[in-house]
């Protein structure tokens, strides 16, 4: 089968029976995954029950706690291994279908089999770094899984734990101290067990876990009210919060076509299944702004499950990936059965939640050059870790002998939909590249954007900011230091 990242039209096979009848593979409700290193079969549990419900209702495993419900307090950590290595996820917006065929271990699988204590837990009485108690199993379970990974930018890992009682200061400190620990070997027990884990899928007509792009195209065509399940980052949250039943779901994180990167012609092609943790990694090098903007995007346990294509297919005007995308000139590519179209990413965003999506059409990746040394994005959010953007800005300009040649500029939080400011693009094309050029291009934000007012900004805040964003754009590229993170002599 070709490989979705390409984006050409593919048919692996038929899964229609004959007679009309699904085949083998097309549903799913036996859900088996290892559990501290025990092989645990769910069966008759809803599409949607969660990890969290999961552990301390059905199996006692009160250890992971519950905190927020939505994924931003890191009380309800897990580790999660699968033959892409392991990570921290909210297990409080995490459904049991998503862990099929995986390994999970919660805090009190963290421990040896004789008792012994993991690095991390042992530093953690040695530094000090538990109070109250009720965040830390989140906590020791972040760092293990970064221990696990040789991670040591902990400041990152932890942006997802909050705390309230110890302090970061003594829990960075058993961070810094188990790092250099040894990884026990029972934590790489789950790696080598789900070598020869079987995890065969059931039947069940209320959740459909395709394997490839064309069985979920299929399915889709014909289901075109369902919900599509990709990092569950979002869609959580409306069972969680909203308390809403989602009658008909299928969960994407199977389907390995649309989890490519790959580079071609200057372009870098991202499935749509991509994680924000993966693409980060992807655009680090030639595109580190890019990258910046989304090292702030949520938390670590976010991103390791969100998608590029449910960030972009949720519409929000608050999303932090559009804007950038927007400003690179990226090509969004939609499938509706076996026909794939391509559009500007800018062009499918019509009004607030609306998109130019067909029924039963779903986002298969994004298009985008791999490099563009003008592109600068910048978050402001009244949190610096782990908050929603007030003002997401992107700026991507190309000088030529002093002149200004080209200009992509695109902004998040400034109007109903993730929009390209326009008239102030116009107004900076042919002019040369100087602060004199900035100023008269100012007031044009008042024509591109009508912001509101919210709990994040007002109205007029954010045009100020929209402006400022503009000028911090010029002494960036300048050379001047502008990061909140540095300070100038």
């Amino acid at each position: 089968m070709g490989r979705v990242a390409r984006f050409t039209p593919h048919r692996a096979a038929t899964h229609i029976a004959s007679n009309g009848e699904k085949a083998a593979g097309w549903t799913m409700t036996g859900i088996a995954f290892l559990l501290n290193g025990t092989p645990v079969r769910v069966e008759g549990e809803g599409p949607t029950r969660t990890l969290l419900d999961f552990l301390r209702e059905t199996r006692g495993l009160c250890g992971t706690k519950e905190g927020c419900n939505e994924g931003d307090c890191g009380a309800c950590t897990v580790m999660v291994t699968d033959d892409k290595g392991s990570r921290a996820l909210n297990a409080c917006i995490l459904f049991l279908p998503q862990l099929h065929g995986k390994a999970v271990r919660t805090v009190e699988g963290l421990s040896g089999p004789k008792g012994e204590m993991h690095p991390v837990q042992e530093a953690m009485v040695t530094h000090h770094g538990s109070q109250c108690g009720f965040c830390t199993p989140g906590f020791v379970v972040s760092m293990a899984v970064a221990q696990m990974n040789g991670r040591r930018d902990h400041d990152d890992v932890l942006a997802g734990n909050l705390c309230r009682c110890t302090g970061y200061a003594p829990i960075i400190r058993a961070a810094e101290a188990a790092a250099a620990a040894p990884v026990p070997d029972w934590m790489q027990a789950d790696r080598k067990a789900l070598a020869s884990f079987a995890a065969d899928a059931g039947q069940d007509d209320t959740a459909f876990r395709p394997s490839n792009s064309d069985d979920l195209a299929d399915w889709y065509l014909a289901h075109p009210d369902a919900t599509l399940i990709a990092g569950a980052t979002d869609v959580g949250l409306w069972v969680t919060k909203q308390l809403r039943d989602l009658a008909l779901v299928a969960f994407l994180n199977g389907v390995s076509d649309l989890q490519q990167i790959e580079r071609q012609g200057g372009m870098l092609h991202v499935g749509a299944g991509v994680t924000i943790a993966a693409l980060r990694t992807a655009v680090q090098d030639r595109l580190p702004s890019f990258a910046e903007l989304l090292r702030r995007y949520a938390s670590e346990q976010v991103r390791n499950a969100a998608t590029i294509g449910g960030n972009i297919a949720n519409g929000s005007p608050i999303g932090d990936g559009p804007p950038a995308l927007i400003a690179l000139g990226a090509t969004l590519h939609l499938r509706r059965g076996d026909d794939l179209r391509s559009i500007p990413l800018e062009s499918f965003f019509l009004d607030y939640r609306k998109q130019d999506r067909r029924p039963g059409e779903f986002v298969a990746g994004i298009s985008f050059p791999e490099q563009a040394p003008g592109l600068r994005c910048y978050k402001i959010s009244k949190r610096f870790d782990q908050d929603i953007s007030a003002v997401c800005g992107c700026f991507n300009v190309t000088v030529d002998a002093g002149r200004i040649t080209a200009a992509r500029i695109a902004f998040g939080g400034m109007a109903g939909i993730p929009k390209r400011a326009a008239h102030v693009e116009q107004a900076l094309i042919g002019q040369p590249w100087s602060e004199a050029t900035i100023a008269v291009a100012l007031p044009a934000f008042a024509q591109d954007f009508t912001p509101l007012t919210d709990m994040r900004a007002s109205a007029a805040y954010r045009l100020e900011t929209a402006a400022n964003l503009l000028r911090r754009y010029v002494h960036d590229l300048n050379g001047s230091p502008v990061s909140v993170l540095e300070v100038a002599p």
